[in-house]
């Protein structure tokens, strides 16, 4: 097998950028990415022949770890009786079921193929369901890469968003409204000045590190929709099954009225779905006139690995498991950070944790942006080098699962403490 290096001299010149997903280039942390050929429990190994402790965890969907046994029978099994059908399968209604049981607002469901695909469908469906155009989102919030989310804010938070992307038209930005996150006062004075379908918002905004919602922030934003006639959606691809068994909405108490999930839902497998109440998933054709369709849509295979994960997530211990590790690994760098002098904040979600330099205070997307995303480029060299796999991207979350012990926590903070100490004594920081 060929090494890294020589891979991606062959990728780049096949695929743009030698990837199939931005991040994954290295782009913003220097160097040429990691070329993996296996997994196992918490760690990843490349084809160079390293390991190291993964924080990336295919970004987020491996809940139970790499290479889970019952998700890896549950395919192999599903894979010996066909690989799609385009057809109904036991499955999808299996695995539908189960998340209808789980997610606390979700009566209907239908699946797709991807975590952009269950938000441009939930969209879709609640301008057909509210009769309205506009949309409210979130300066900083990643919604997935159709072009109605691929807008940001423009001269202030109370406007009308310009494309992010090129090939993203100024007709379908303008529909597109934007404010800040944790900004209920904002989002009012949107609500106030149009006719807006929905507000979809990440409960915690997975996308520019881990930011919090604010106290009452998704409770007001409930109340503001429930005031103002919009549909509140939840995107759940980060959070849903992994805050806690019924995602976001459990963990905070507040529901939505539509959610999307993506990948965790598959156990790694391409999957996503959206659903919500009943009253609302109706107008999805054959019984409604909201089209949407694919023909992968519950592919056996990823409903198998689905349905195994979920099965799984029913044992509370997990989820106990992995917010204590989350808890210890954010409190570790914490500390670690404070004694050496090092300006840095860590946010935690259960298992999500960020850990930001530069600044006191992650709490939207102004306040991140101002991070030092050279000195996180050098620490995640430092901590690549010392066996420890980071996001390469200052503003991704880490993700703890199951298979993470006690050891690997131990083993991240002592890798993080001699790179920071180092970077110290090199005058970096």
């Amino acid at each position: 097998m060929e090494n890294s290096k020589a891979l991606f001299e062959r990728a780049v010149k096949v695929m743009p950028g030698g990837v199939n997903s931005p991040v994954r280039a290295f782009k913003s942390v220097g160097g040429a990415p990691l070329f993996i050929s296996r997994a196992d429990r918490s760690k990843i190994y490349d084809v160079d022949g390293n390991s190291y402790i993964d924080y990336v965890s295919s970004w987020g969907p491996m809940i139970l770890g790499h290479n889970n046994a019952a998700i890896r029978t549950a395919v192999i099994n599903a894979v010996q009786e066909g690989l799609s059908f385009g057809a109904p399968t036991e499955a999808e209604v299996k695995l539908a079921e189960k998340i209808v049981s789980f997610a606390p607002g979700v009566e209907m469901v239908r699946m797709v193929n991807s975590g952009t695909e269950a938000v441009m469908s939930a969209l879709r469906l609640a301008r057909a369901y509210t009769g309205r155009r506009k949309i409210i989102k979130y300066e900083g919030c990643y919604h997935g890469h159709a072009d109605s989310m691929l807008v940001k804010a423009g001269s202030g938070a109370l406007t009308t968003g310009q494309p992010d992307s090129l090939g993203v038209t100024d007709c379908v930005a303008e529909d597109t409204l934007i404010t800040s996150y944790n900004d209920l006062a904002g989002t009012e004075e949107l609500l106030k000045k149009y006719e807006v379908a929905c507000v979809i918002v990440e409960p915690v905004a997975g996308n520019m590190g881990v930011v919090l919602p604010g106290e009452g922030f998704l409770s007001g934003l409930r109340d503001l929709c429930d005031t103002y006639g919009a549909l509140l959606i939840f995107d759940e691809v980060i959070t849903g099954f992994r805050l806690a068994k019924g995602g976001a909405q459990e963990y905070y108490g507040v529901r939505a009225d539509l959610a999307t999930y993506g990948k965790i839902i598959g156990g790694g497998m391409p999957v996503g779905a959206y659903g919500g109440r009943t009253e609302i998933m109706e107008l999805v054709s054959p019984i409604g006139t909201v089209y949407q369709a694919g023909t992968l849509s519950g592919n056996p295979v990823a409903m198998a690995a689905g349905l195994a994960q979920l099965e799984a997530l029913e044992n509370a211990d997990i989820y106990g498991h992995i917010n204590k590790m989350g808890a210890k690994l954010a409190t570790g760098l914490t500390d670690i950070a404070r004694n050496l002098e090092i300006k840095s904040v860590v946010n935690q979600a259960g298992s999500l944790v960020c850990q930001f330099f530069g600044v006191e205070a992650a709490e939207d997307y102004q306040s991140v942006k101002m991070a030092n995303t050279n000195l996180y480029a050098r620490y995640f060299r430092e901590m690549l080098a010392a066996g420890v796999y980071l996001a390469p991207s200052q503003f991704e979350s880490a993700f703890i699962n199951y298979a993470h012990t006690e050891k690997d926590i131990d083993d991240t903070l002592n890798a993080a403490q001699k790179a920071l100490k180092k970077m110290r004594g090199e005058g970096v920081i």
